[in-house]
């Protein structure tokens, strides 16, 4: 079991804010030799390159954590910084607001810089600790009590986890495109013919795609036990079982009103009764992102929200390949395209192949 990890907490100038995250993380931490990098030009002078690595990251009722926002900073401009690093993430705030969005940042920058993510790396405390309700129920104690034991449980899987090496992965392309008209599409196409993997691609444009509606609990794990869900269609009959066989999921993501598309937002959502029943951890996830103007970063925090921290895939490091493109087309004007699409797929196999 490897017991060493980098805890890296941009330092808060208000001690009184703190006490909390450093009840928490003693006890997330007991037992664990680690370093404590604090400011912005220490942790940008360190070798971290190939640790384990826990983000500890504490926010006044603003949200907003100066040394943090430096630190932020550094990792955008040093696009190796986290070169082969394993992190979790914990977001101590002093309003119900801005954990998340931190978070989703935070997580999308250090990826960027070559920083892995586990399933479900972010545990949030928010100031009244409401978001620890069920947690707690289930473990039969007090919402304090409950947030400490999920960092322990993050700082486990963090420093214990092991990748599964495969050769020659399955892969699930899902998008709700038109290839003959698609930036998006043209890009994927680009990319899928230099994967040395076995690709299955599934078109969520035609017929009839319900959302997510909510049933009770009890409905949806009883769903999904079966592998199913309560409203069927392509999502259950096509996409579930892909899902469950693949070793990779790759979302093939047009910028929609710096969202993605609402059919892709629906199987998202009705991935929750598959995650009722088990853990998507040992997935890898993938984006390709076009955008008309910008907001490809939104996209992709958007994915990371929701697949990476809620659904549990895996984030290898710079899941996403994100470019500009308008007129139908123009993906193709965008200088060295076909070379940075290639490399991306160099990236991918190589990442599983590790």
């Amino acid at each position: 079991m490897n017991k060493t990890i980098t805890v890296i907490q941009p330092r808060c100038q208000d001690e009184e804010k703190t006490m909390r995250l450093k009840s928490v993380l003693e006890f997330g931490l007991e037992g664990y030799e680690y370093d404590l990098l604090e400011t912005a030009d220490e942790i940008a002078a360190a070798d971290l390159r190939g640790r384990k690595l826990l983000f500890a990251i504490e926010l006044g009722e603003s949200g907003i954590n100066l040394e943090y926002v430096k630190l932020l900073k550094r990792i955008r401009l040093n696009r190796d910084m986290f070169e082969g690093c394993l992190a979790g993430i914990v977001v101590d705030g002093n309003s119900e607001l801005f954990t998340k969005s931190v978070a989703r940042h935070m997580v999308f920058s250090a990826n960027r810089a070559g920083c892995a993510f586990p399933g479900r790396p972010l545990v949030e405390g928010t100031r009244t600790l409401r978001n620890f309700n069920i947690i707690a129920a289930n473990l039969g104690t007090d919402n304090e009590t409950a947030y400490k034991v999920s960092v322990r449980e993050l700082v486990e899987r963090v420093c214990n986890n092991k990748k599964k090496r495969v050769d020659h992965p399955k892969l699930l392309a899902l998008h709700a495109g038109v290839p003959e008209t698609s930036n998006t599409m043209l890009l994927w196409s680009m990319i899928r013919d230099n994967l040395d993997a076995d690709v299955q691609e599934i078109s969520l444009r035609n017929g009839e795609l319900h959302d997510c509606h909510a049933c009770s609990y009890e409905t949806c794990l009883h769903f999904g036990e079966k592998g199913k869900c309560f409203y069927g269609g392509v999502i259950t009959d096509d996409v579930y079982p892909a899902v469950l066989d693949c070793d990779g999921l790759i979302m093939i993501c047009p910028n929609y009103n710096d969202a993605v598309s609402a059919n892709l937002a629906a199987f998202i959502n009705r991935l929750t009764a598959l995650v009722r029943v088990r853990s998507f951890s040992d997935k890898r996830l993938y984006a390709v992102i076009v955008s008309g103007y910008s907001g490809s970063d939104i996209v992709a925090e958007q994915l990371v929200s929701a697949l990476n921290m809620n659904k549990t895939f895996f984030l290898p490091p710079r899941f996403a390949m994100m470019r500009i493109a308008n007129d139908p087309g123009s993906i193709m004007q965008n200088q060295n395209i076909k070379e940075d699409a290639s490399a991306f797929a160099e990236a991918v196999m190589k990442e599983f192949r590790s």
